[in-house]
């Protein structure tokens, strides 16, 4: 898809290139060193109405918990399929779950394309004073962002390049919008003993941590 690539290498570039001046990318760069991410929002990739009303809590979240959606480890690392990956993720969550909406705030395509999940979740974040509530780790849906990665990451499986250096820009923004410190970043398994959930992904949170901690330093 023409314009695919260019639009993730600038994001890739003022990611990686990392405290650049904020005067680079007017509205990209942030003074805490941390970049924007570019996210399709719901209306971007065309998601369905949620079913019920979404609740936006009051407050900052102080937490983050990352997940893989066990999708298949695909190839096709394209913006169309980012989006296929969003209406898969929420066609499970709202027919084989009976939720109003997507589980997760975000998820984080194989490609290092971003997507908004649950409705709302985007423009609470850029506001940074209030998110909403999610479905995605029993007992944490109050108080943590949900950043969900396409994918299953069991049995040696790691996510590409590309996607761990969206993951690790996301998640810094998170934490800067929300003053959420690195240290708050968890697995689903920290918090569910009955699942694998994020697989490879859990023994990569100590990396995740020091990544996010240096962008935001």
């Amino acid at each position: 898809m023409n314009g695919e690539k260019p639009l993730r290498r600038r994001l890739l570039i003022t990611g990686t290139a990392g405290l650049v001046a904020a005067g680079a990318l007017p509205g990209t760069a942030r003074a805490s060193g941390t970049v924007e991410p570019d996210v399709d929002s719901t209306q971007a990739w065309n998601a369905r109405p949620p079913r019920g009303n979404v609740t936006v809590l009051g407050y900052r979240p102080d937490r983050i918990v990352v997940h893989h959606t066990v999708s298949a480890n695909t190839s096709d690392l394209s913006r169309a399929q980012a989006h296929a990956h969003a209406h898969w993720v929420q066609d499970l969550h709202m027919d084989g779950n009976g939720w109003i909406d997507t589980g997760y705030h975000f998820a984080v395509s194989r490609g290092g394309w971003i997507t908004e999940g649950r409705h709302g979740s985007l423009r609470t974040l850029t506001g940074g004073t209030s998110f909403v509530l999610g479905a995605h780790t029993s007992g944490q849906n109050d108080r943590a962002v949900g950043i969900a990665c396409e994918g299953a990451y069991h049995a040696g499986a790691v996510p590409p390049q590309a996607q761990w250096e969206v993951l690790v820009i996301l998640c810094a923004y998170v934490c800067e919008r929300y003053g959420i410190a690195p240290a708050r970043m968890y697995g689903h398994k920290d918090f569910n003993t009955g699942t694998l959930c994020p697989g490879v992904l859990h023994d990569m949170l100590p990396r995740l941590r020091e990544e996010v901690a240096a962008r935001l330093g």
